[in-house]
């Protein structure tokens, strides 16, 4: 009697452990599917998250850095200098009794025309540089006079603007062997003081450029060598690299 209930018992059992067994493989089937169906999902929403977080850097980026500078403006900025560096050789070579005794004076011909070169050179360098720059921001839907741009200019025109009042003063004491010297390290910094606010190449120009000034310090009597090299060569190297890291594209 007792077997036969024993046995009717476990008959019973074995049915609805079986059943069981089977709910809960569907169960962990079930929950395995889900599993990858919310995985899936979220690394689909994760790289949605990942474009939009790098948009938002993007746009934070243009809004806090001014990255239409023209690196065509860098290299005509570095073909005029080489050419007025090269105008001025031949007017000291042409002046050679005045270089040798360095009797180069404010008063001076020579002087003057150097003066006047390097200015030409300067509003050459400038006015490209906008023009440039302004049809770069065009082609962008952006404009080339905004709070990132004005920051740009100031930062960098506050080490520009000390470095040629010192120049100034140094050519008043007739200091003339420190002129290339200074503008190349003044130069450098107000290029090194801007790049915050532009792209990161600006910054190693300026740091090449404050190297070239020194070295330019260290070996008198090469100041338009140096500075040929400064203001010419470098420009013509970085705004090469820029020209086809940012403008190409």
């Amino acid at each position: 009697m007792n077997f036969f209930v024993s046995f009717g018992f476990s008959a019973k059992c074995i049915p609805i452990t079986v059943s069981r067994f089977k709910n809960n493989q569907k169960n962990i089937a079930n929950i395995k599917f889900n599993h990858l169906l919310c995985n899936s999902k979220y690394f689909y929403m994760d790289d949605k998250y990942l474009k939009d977080i790098s948009d938002i850097k993007n746009m934070m980026n243009k809004s806090s850095q001014f990255l239409s500078l023209s690196g065509l403006g860098g290299i005509m900025a570095g073909v005029y200098a080489l050419i007025g560096a090269f105008i001025a050789h031949e007017l000291i070579e042409n002046n050679n009794n005045d270089y040798e005794s360095h009797s180069i004076t404010l008063e001076s011909n020579t002087f003057q025309f150097i003066v006047l070169i390097a200015f030409t050179v300067l509003f050459l360098s400038i006015s490209t540089a906008i023009l440039l720059t302004y049809n770069k921001t065009k082609r962008e839907g952006e404009t080339i006079w905004n709070s990132t741009s004005k920051r740009l200019l100031t930062n960098f025109l506050i080490p520009l603007v000390t470095g040629g009042i010192f120049a100034l003063l140094l050519l008043q004491n007739k200091t003339y062997g420190l002129i290339a010297p200074i503008t190349l390290i003044f130069y450098g910094l107000s290029c090194v003081n801007a790049s915050k606010y532009t792209l990161r190449d600006v910054r190693y120009l300026g740091i090449t450029i404050i190297i070239i000034g020194l070295l330019a310090t260290k070996f008198p009597g090469y100041g338009l060598e140096f500075w040929a090299l400064g203001f010419g060569v470098c420009h013509i190297v970085y705004g090469s690299m820029m020209y086809f890291k940012y403008d190409r594209n």
